[in-house]
């Protein structure tokens, strides 16, 4: 219980901080588990009932179109994944979360986080800031898409989520940035 204790507090400390009885609370749902690069945590079809909280290591969340795999998000240390729409409308997802490196992940249990929501004022307002992060990291990436260049949406990736940028193959660099791994290249260089 002391390691989900201070996984809580370092979580808290991010999204909300909460006084120390709702730290305590929010520890006690959390299940900790340890990944293996490449290992796939939630496939396509599965039923999404977890927030991800990266301890160590790095996930991906992605899907395919046709035969390519499409990244959607990348989440390191000290961040979240999610998927959403499974999660919220208890339907098959279409996302994939797969570990890029080996390390530790912290589920955050949806049903029992919404249960301490309505005994703890705080924790609810926890629970809301996380989804509202949510929520904005993916209009962010939709308007990316749509209004900025090939340029721009890679200095943005560097800005964004400059573990990724490091740590990430070009494949899945690419993938995300709706580019072909040859165009990233250029854009790298300065060509694009």
């Amino acid at each position: 219980m002391n390691e989900e204790l201070a996984v809580a507090k370092s979580l808290t400390e991010i999204i909300l901080p909460l006084p120390q009885e709702e730290v305590e609370v929010l520890a006690s749902i959390l299940k900790r588990k340890e990944v293996h690069k490449g290992e796939i945590i939630l496939r396509e079809g599965m039923i999404a009932s977890d927030f991800y909280y990266i301890e160590s290591g790095m996930l991906r969340q992605f899907y395919f179109k046709g035969k390519h795999d499409i990244t959607e998000h990348f989440a390191n240390e000290k961040q979240c994944a999610v998927c959403i729409l499974s999660l919220f409308r208890q339907e098959p997802t279409r996302l994939i979360v797969e570990a890029l490196e080996n390390g530790v992940i912290y589920l955050i249990p949806y049903s029992k986080l919404l249960e301490l929501t309505e005994k703890y004022s705080l924790l609810a307002s926890f629970l809301r800031k996380m989804l509202e992060d949510s929520l904005c990291i993916s209009q962010e990436k939709a308007d990316s898409w749509r209004f900025e260049t090939a340029r721009e949406r890679y200095n943005r990736f560097l800005t964004e989520f400059p573990q990724a940028a490091k740590r990430a193959s070009i494949n899945h660099i690419a993938s995300y940035l709706l580019m072909t791994p040859e165009s990233l290249s250029r854009v790298r260089a300065g060509a694009l």
